[in-house]
């Protein structure tokens, strides 16, 4: 079901955590925070990865995933992100770059999903820009 953030531009919609140990993370905040932590269906996944949902109050609230290859490849750590929804994910990466931001994963689908970019303004801070497929 698709929230009010995620149908807002500009709302910050979705929280997620990438790590080298999604076993250890699942415990370690499952535990701290009393998430009840679910596989999500794979068809939303590329081969061989896997989610996990962390639920609060009943409701999806972040996700947890291995961090991809190519992100570990050129040694990114492990770190929360966050996604902001926006209206059209592929006219927003034109826009930052025209006001001095990077783009670091280019527009492309999560099945099932939406549309996402990862970004950075111009000082350097990431984030994901996400248009959300209708999910209602």
């Amino acid at each position: 079901m698709k929230t009010e953030a995620m149908k807002t531009q500009g709302a910050f919609s979705w929280n997620e955590l990438l790590t080298s140990d999604v076993q250890g993370a699942k415990a370690f905040y499952g535990e701290l925070l009393g998430w009840v932590l679910e596989d999500a269906a794979s068809d939303c996944m590329p081969e061989g990865m896997s989610y996990t949902m962390a639920k609060a109050g009943g409701i999806d609230r972040a996700g947890i995933m291995e961090i991809p290859a190519e992100a570990k490849a050129n040694g990114m750590p492990p770190a929360w992100g966050s996604y902001i929804t926006v209206d059209d994910v592929d006219a927003m990466v034109l826009r930052v770059v025209k006001l001095g931001g990077k783009i670091c994963v280019p527009p492309q689908d999560i099945p099932n999903v939406g549309r996402f970019s990862v970004i950075t303004d111009p000082q350097g801070a990431a984030v994901s820009l996400i248009t959300y497929f209708d999910m209602e």
